[in-house]
């Protein structure tokens, strides 16, 4: 680092969005204080890694990124989920500088500032009042609580996390306020838990725009779908309160979308699995929440292969899939997690019939999704841009969050500018996207 200059920092983060929020406030607080982003590790004066701790297979990619790190800079502190149990990293790298746990936001600045003090220069504004976003312009990740106060079998997110910390209702809808003035037109609410919002600040109000508003599920839903964006409802669990969130959506206050984690729907394997909410009834509830809205489009997560789930337990799931007709569905194969009480369980199963159930049920979802985008053809659809080519854009319609679903792909007489929202004549449909040309501004 030359003398006066501003050091620069390499910044690498790792795993789901909850983990990109936590890199995105360490950020910010970084150019507050005057250091700079490098888009390289070679020629930086240190590497800050993000690290995810939830499966094995990310572990091992938290490792590869340190490792890259050592090799490329050899000044390398490490924070994230990872970071919680530290002992295998220090195992692999005992050289890197600190190692911290997910949330431990004064701890990385503290190892930042041994390492490399921080030159100030007073005469410039760094930070942007929204903070440092290190997603596009146009939409940006609003995390509303951290930890979980769930105790799945297959899950160590609270032994990472901690218990549910609910953040007050107005500090959240300040940042949201903020997000949407600097441009942001679509808001992701993420939590581990987004229905158990304010569960243990017991609702507490806090003062916004001259009222109170309750740290609840709808009454923060309700509030942002006054602030003019999209808001699309991350991780929520299929709590009887969620019911109320429907009329919203139909009302068009918050987007027609629910991301619900369910993870399987055999009887057998959520008793195993320790699930949350009564998923018996399930079916019905989907059944009662599209007559509300029809244009609700549901995404989840399933786990395949979970330890002593029998064909019949994985039939009951192909079926449940095709009557439940899950929009948007993203599937694991299960894999022990170092610390969870799901490895001590009986019934473990074969790589080989994970894949082959893996394959199953892909091959399904398939089916499914091409079914309920079929149905779009010759509709019209708000879409919102993400990428601008010379002849064809591609962008989201309200059922579709960035980078985990589909893409809609539309022609345009006139250039379209990313972030822009524009009206959409939808002509075909493929398996997962949507195909159309622009019919409106």
């Amino acid at each position: 680092m030359q003398q006066g200059s501003a050091p620069k920092i390499s910044f690498v983060s790792l795993g789901c969005p909850k983990a990109l929020v936590d890199s995105e406030r360490i950020i910010t607080r970084l150019r507050a204080e005057g250091y700079e982003l490098a888009r390289k590790h070679d020629g930086a004066d240190m590497v800050i890694v993000n690290t995810c701790g939830f499966l094995d297979s990310a572990k091992q990619e938290s490792l590869s990124a340190i490792g890259s790190a050592m090799a490329e800079n050899g000044k390398v502190i490490v924070t994230g989920c990872m970071g919680a149990e530290p002992e295998q990293i220090e195992q692999a790298y005992p050289g890197v500088l600190s190692i911290t746990g997910p949330q431990q936001y004064e701890s990385v600045l503290d190892a930042v500032h041994r390492a490399s003090p921080p030159v100030h220069n007073p005469h410039l504004d760094l930070v942007p009042p929204q903070g440092i976003k290190l997603t596009p312009r146009h939409y940006a990740y609003l995390k509303i609580s951290e930890g979980c106060n769930n105790r799945c079998s297959f899950c160590i997110i609270p032994k990472l996390r901690g218990d549910l910390v609910s953040r007050p209702a107005a500090d959240v809808l300040r940042e949201a306020e903020r997000l949407v003035a600097a441009g942001v037109k679509e808001l992701l609410v993420i939590s581990q838990d987004t229905s158990a919002y304010g569960l243990d600040i017991k609702y507490a109000e806090s003062p916004w725009k001259e009222r109170n508003v309750r740290a609840r599920f709808l009454d923060l839903a309700r509030e942002l779908g006054e602030l003019g964006a999209w808001v699309r409802l991350h991780y929520v669990y299929p709590y009887p309160h969620v019911d109320e969130v429907i009329g919203l959506m139909a009302e068009g206050k918050v987007l027609p979308y629910l991301d619900i984690p369910f993870q399987h729907a055999s009887p057998n394997v959520l008793k195993a699995m320790r699930r949350p909410a009564a998923q018996d009834k399930t079916l019905d509830r989907i059944k009662g929440w599209r007559a509300v809205c029809p244009d609700l489009a549901l995404r989840s997560t399933f786990i395949v292969g979970f330890p002593g789930e029998t064909d019949e337990d994985f039939a009951y799931l192909l079926d449940w899939l095709d009557e439940a007709e899950i929009d948007r569905l993203g599937c694991f194969k299960y894999e022990p997690v170092a610390g969870a009480t799901s490895n001590a369980l009986p019934g473990q199963l074969p790589d080989e019939i994970k894949q082959e159930r893996w394959n199953a049920l892909m091959a399904r979802q398939q089916k499914i999704s091409a079914r309920r985008l079929k149905r779009k053809v010759g509709t019209r659809q708000q879409i919102i841009i993400d990428e601008v080519g010379p002849t064809v854009a591609k962008g989201r319609t309200k059922a579709d969050a960035p980078e985990i679903d589909g893409a809609v792909y539309i022609s345009s007489r006139r250039p379209l500018r990313v972030g822009e929202i524009v009206t959409a004549k939808i002509e075909r449909a493929d398996e997962y996207d949507l195909h159309g040309s622009v019919a409106g501004f």
